[in-house]
């Protein structure tokens, strides 16, 4: 349904994407993730052709975004990342608006808008202005506008950012409910959406792809090392680079306490740290003596489970990282032994 080959895209002399490549298939929904800045959103501004690429070529059901953008923006819904919303306009009126420019038949525009309201439960508010709307519903009929003319693709660029964490179910089960009948494109940084939302996930780092599978293979291959999560006393930085020097460790990052997997009461003075071993690495005991020697007070140790979120920092948080799992036969699916 989707398909993209090498594509790339400079602003001046500065790379904002390089020789990406990934498909999407139909009913499919694909988490792209990335840190800020790394490439997300001119990737889908490519996509839904409102920006040009300088290589490679992207297709939607079968059409060249650039050579034939109109029918591929007639097969595609776009929700960039502030909805393009006209304020003054009451709901219903702002999404027939839509379905006129984009081309949906005079005689089943009706049909067409009543549907996309319903399936973003807008119905007690079809005619309310759209600037009286809370957030939430300004994002709903943001992703009402992008399946207005019931189009097989959707790209949505961070669709739950600034939601407060009710607003972010409801638009979350909105999503799920999307796939099967759409091919939607989900990109975020908010990792839980993806964990939560995506049947498959393709990571983005400094405008290149360094990893795309499902989040399950992804967590079982990439991250092969185990967990630990610590409780200390002491300074945190210095903790840091102690841990690091440790054979096996792979990354060490602070956590606050509420992240922790077992909800602690907070104490004075102590830090919580997680450390990611290196695949097939078992340091648990080599962590305990390090952290002591160096005059640590360690008050809880314990091994878990990795997460995506230990995926995503594996793969973007450092150099030495990103050029390891860069050639990991695990990241990428089709590659493992």
């Amino acid at each position: 349904m989707i398909e993209v080959e090498h594509l790339s895209k400079t602003y001046g002399s500065t790379p904002a994407i390089t020789d990406i490549s990934f498909n999407v298939e139909a009913g499919e929904i694909l988490g792209f993730l990335g840190p800020n800045g790394a490439g997300k959103t001119t990737t889908m501004r490519i996509l839904a052709g409102y920006l040009p690429a300088i290589n490679g070529t992207a297709r939607i059901a079968g059409f060249d975004v650039h050579e034939n953008s109109l029918a591929v923006r007639q097969r595609i819904g776009y929700l960039p990342e502030t909805p393009p919303l006209y304020p003054e306009m009451t709901v219903e009126a702002f999404l027939h608006f839509v379905a006129q420019i984009k081309g949906v038949p005079a005689g089943d525009r009706n049909h067409k808008v009543t549907a996309a309201i319903e399936r973003c439960n807008l119905q007690d508010k079809r005619r309310v202005i759209i600037r009286k709307l809370s957030k939430g519903y300004r994002q709903r009929v943001g992703i009402a506008q992008a399946i207005v003319h019931d189009p097989p693709a959707i790209i949505l660029d961070e669709p739950t950012v600034g939601l407060d964490p009710r607003q972010i179910i409801e638009v979350r089960n909105l999503i799920k409910s999307l796939a099967g009948t759409h091919t939607i494109i989900l990109s975020t940084h908010i990792l839980p959406e993806v964990s939560m939302t995506c049947n498959r996930v393709a990571i983005i780092n400094r405008g290149k792809l360094v990893a795309t599978n499902t989040p399950e293979n992804l967590m079982t291959q990439l991250t092969g090392g185990s967990g630990y999560e610590l409780e200390i006393a002491g300074e945190v930085g210095l903790a840091k680079q102690v841990l690091q020097n440790v054979s096996g460790v792979n990354l060490v990052e602070s956590m606050p306490i509420a992240a922790m997997s077992t909800h602690l009461p907070p104490q004075d003075n102590r830090a919580y740290l997680r450390v990611i071993s290196q695949p097939g690495s078992e340091p648990g005991q080599d962590i305990a003596t390090a952290l002591v020697r160096a005059g640590f007070g360690l008050y809880e140790m314990r091994r878990v489970s990795a997460t995506l979120e230990d995926v995503f920092l594996q793969l973007t948080t450092e150099e030495k990282n990103l050029d390891s799992v860069e050639n990991s036969a695990a990241v990428n699916e089709g590659e493992a032994a």
